[in-house]
């Protein structure tokens, strides 16, 4: 078989399975139309999970350290290779237990700004949309640049 003819043989059969994936949300639209949903519980859950994680971490992953380090130590002053290996192997372990801490870290830092960023979004939103009923109701003409400030009349009669 010729490389265009498993090619185009590959691009078929990845076109079915792109045809049979369900939608972006399985669960169909939310009751009010949103088409973004972010369950604050949920968020919270999972950054208190990666919180917890990276303390756990911390500690445990670091519990070993010493001893390898003293084990390397040894074993190089009584001539073996595998003094210079298990060292290695330690300092390896200990990149590679920074990189899951880092991990959790942004995780759960992340999760906390999504959720402070996302209602702060949302007072802003819920302001514009309080601030555009009211000029409705003043009748406050559109500005006509981005510089151009709205008039809004004074109101008449006795002020309370």
């Amino acid at each position: 078989m010729s490389f265009d003819q498993e090619w185009a043989e590959l691009k078929t059969k990845a076109q079915v399975r792109l045809d049979s994936v369900p939608g972006m949300d399985p669960g169909g639209p939310s009751p009010d139309g949103a088409d973004l949903v972010l369950k604050y519980d949920d968020m919270g859950k999972i950054g208190h999970a990666a919180f917890l994680l990276h303390q756990h971490l911390s500690s445990a992953g670091k519990h070993a350290q010493q001893a390898t380090e003293a084990a390397a130590k040894s074993l190089e002053g009584d001539g073996f290779g595998t003094g210079a290996a298990l060292a290695k192997a330690g300092e390896g372990w200990q990149g590679q237990l920074q990189v899951l801490l880092d991990a959790c870290a942004q995780i759960s830092d992340h999760l906390d700004y999504s959720v402070t960023s996302s209602n702060q979004d949302d007072q802003f939103i819920g302001a514009q949309l309080r601030v555009s009923k009211i000029s409705e109701y003043l009748d406050v003409p559109p500005p006509t640049s981005s510089s151009d400030v709205p008039h809004v009349p004074k109101a008449e009669g006795p002020i309370m």
